[in-house]
């Protein structure tokens, strides 16, 4: 299967101090690549996780389900743990699942969760189940950052029965993980974003049993945090929870 320009997988050795990068639904390792830069220089080995059915097409992404996102992840943490001493893990929006599955059942060393969706705005999620049998996806909203097209990549629509599998992993998480985190985390959350209810960040913060755990709220940036405006402010704040 072909891969869209810009939606592959890196992986850039440097230290023995290791990141994983997650995308989120319907994205790709791009969307999280300024940030992959930035730890890179800050002398970080990177991983850019690419989850199946993402950066090919929508048709390859209504055949996987989130058993087969959280494989990959797994595949790729172990894949990174050959090389460094600690490996962290950060997650953008369906990412940060992944991530907080991945915190509750490995030694990771710290774990940040962007944009992670536990409660969604979307009126027409409740109709997702019945909906992904007659129709393949709909339409996203586009998306509008001041960044170069490389580091925008993603699909343009949704396809309901990957985001049906989506919405069962949410429940998984509410149910079954969140109370098994123990590690060190990062939420990072912004108050203006139309994807994700803010509410989400306070109920995980609540839910996690970390000792360690510090909630950052941003004023705007949008639900892409990692392409948005605020972007710096969000990286030097990952930056310095990482180092703490």
């Amino acid at each position: 299967m072909k891969i869209m320009d810009g939606a592959e997988q890196y992986y850039w050795p440097s230290g023995k101090q290791g990141v994983l990068l997650i995308h989120g639904y319907t994205g790709s390792p791009a969307e999280l690549k300024l940030l992959g830069e930035f730890l890179y220089q800050a002398g970080y080995s990177v991983l850019g996780v690419r989850l199946p059915g993402h950066g090919t097409t929508p048709e390859e992404l209504n055949s996987t389900t989130w058993h087969d996102w959280y494989a990959k992840v797994m595949e790729c943490y172990l894949e990174i743990q050959k090389d460094c001493r600690e490996v962290s893990v950060i997650g953008l929006s369906m990412g940060a699942l992944l991530a907080m599955k991945l915190a509750s059942e490995q030694k990771i060393d710290k774990a940040v969760f962007l944009s992670a969706p536990i409660y969604i705005y979307d009126k027409r999620i409740p109709l997702v189940f019945l909906a992904k049998n007659f129709i393949k996806w709909i339409k996203k909203g586009k998306r509008s950052y001041s960044v170069p097209e490389q580091y925008n990549v993603a699909y343009s629509v949704m396809p309901l029965k990957a985001l049906d599998s989506l919405l069962r992993l949410i429940k998984h998480i509410k149910k079954d993980v969140l109370k098994k985190i123990t590690r060190p985390c990062l939420i990072i959350q912004s108050k203006k974003e139309h994807t994700v209810r803010p509410e989400s960040a306070d109920y995980i913060f609540q839910k996690i049993r970390s000792k360690q755990k510090k909630l950052l709220w941003v004023e705007q940036g949008g639900h892409i945090l990692t392409l948005s405006d605020e972007r710096k402010q969000v990286f030097f704040s990952i930056k310095q929870f990482l180092e703490e």
